[in-house]
């Protein structure tokens, strides 16, 4: 396994639009129009592969703000999702933030509380799917 700190260039944008594409898009059924929303250049990417393949993506905006964490369906059960949050939670330490935040999808919530996260706030609906506004204090 293979995880690394990347940014929405030329050189790493075809990956994750791959993993991106093939979890939100094509089997959640999100408007690429929504999935991509003009921030990931602002944005720190995670890419993670295994033996070569593209397995899991995520990125967090300058003020915290996590998401886009996907896990192609081949490379689930393996612990790769809390890897990539993982890897967001250290970036985010290692600039100072106080805190990081997300919009958990609702029934990933029992993942992100796991990973230290918190509910806060009421559940809203974000692309026609439910979700939870969670965070978790790095101070």
């Amino acid at each position: 396994m293979h995880i690394q700190l990347v940014s929405f260039d030329n050189e790493h944008q075809p990956a994750i639009r791959a993993v991106r594409n093939t979890v939100f898009i094509e089997e959640q059924r999100i408007d690429p129009g929504l999935e991509y929303d003009g921030l990931d250049d602002d944005a720190v990417h995670v890419l993670l592969s295994i033996d070569g393949q593209w397995a899991g993506t995520g990125r967090m905006l300058e003020d915290g703000h996590i998401g886009r964490i996907a896990v192609r369906k081949e490379f689930r059960g393996l612990g790769l999702g809390a890897r990539v949050v993982q890897a967001l939670v250290e970036e985010a330490a290692r600039r100072g933030l106080k805190r990081v935040w997300l919009g958990a999808q609702k029934y990933a919530t029992g993942f992100y509380q796991k990973l230290g996260f918190t509910p806060y706030g009421d559940e809203f609906l974000d692309a026609g799917i439910v979700h939870i506004s969670m965070e978790k204090n790095l101070i």
